[in-house]
């Protein structure tokens, strides 16, 4: 069992990581294509996330003086970057008098874990390809049932996707209460997702909020797959290489 922090983000801090987030998409030509994390609900590990070529960069924002505090354990950006073989980062972020916030120290303005060393991203991209981890599948499956349920003009509530938390999402039903989502992703050559074994133990725990739950099983493979067969090899899933997904909606 985890212990979530569901904390949202107070008005001064939720300032802080907007125009962290507008930094540093200002450091990429165009802006960065593939955020991870970019929404400001909770729960939180980190702050900010993104994918640049075959990097994972999670970031923990913090104010240099100390006066505004980030929601989150100090930790968890580092728990999802190991998990995802990703880089923890700080961002150090100084407000000025006239209450305008900006990075702290020049270029990316990224600091390791230990907020010590700078880092550049751009510098850490390399050709290699990267086999994608449990955690990153379970996120690209998790992206795909809240594309689904916005589509179907559901509001969304709160998401993450650590594969070891259930549940995934948590949405307003078109009763207009709250419902809650179990995503499990299948890999080829496995084409379905098995419901958990503690199924009773998860709606359980979710039954102060809901009774209403669904659970979600996303396939995923990648689109260099040649075939689609018993005898079929699975092709590797790279970081950042095209997939196939197919999901048939909530259960």
């Amino acid at each position: 069992m985890y212990e979530i922090d569901q904390d949202t983000m107070s008005d001064a801090f939720r300032a802080c990581w907007s125009a962290a987030g507008n930094h540093l998409n200002n450091q990429v030509e165009g802006g960065i294509k593939f955020w991870l994390r970019a929404h400001p609900y909770p729960p939180y590990l980190e702050h900010l996330s993104f994918r640049l070529g075959n990097q994972l960069f999670y970031v923990r924002v913090e104010d240099i003086d100390g006066d505004v505090q980030g929601p989150g354990n100090s930790d968890g950006f580092i728990t999802a970057a190991t998990a995802t073989n990703g880089v923890p980062c700080v961002l150090p972020m100084r407000q000025h008098i006239g209450g305008q916030w900006v990075a702290a120290l020049p270029g990316w303005g990224l600091l390791d874990a230990d907020g010590q060393t700078p880092i550049d991203p751009v510098a850490l991209v390399t050709d290699q390809n990267i086999e994608m981890t449990p955690w990153e599948v379970q996120d690209l499956a998790v992206q795909v049932v809240c594309g689904a349920l916005r589509r179907d003009g559901l509001q969304l509530m709160s998401w993450q996707s650590n594969p070891d938390v259930d549940p995934s999402i948590w949405f307003i039903g078109n009763s207009g209460g709250p419902e809650w989502v179990v995503v499990r992703s299948a890999r080829y050559p496995t084409k379905t997702a098995a419901r958990p074994s503690n199924w009773e133990a998860i709606a359980e725990g979710c039954s102060q909020m809901s009774d209403t739950g669904h659970f979600a099983s996303v396939f995923v493979m990648s689109a260099a797959q040649p075939h689609e067969g018993p005898d079929e090899e699975p092709v590797p899933m790279w970081r950042g290489h095209a997939m196939q997904v197919r999901f048939k909606g909530l259960e």
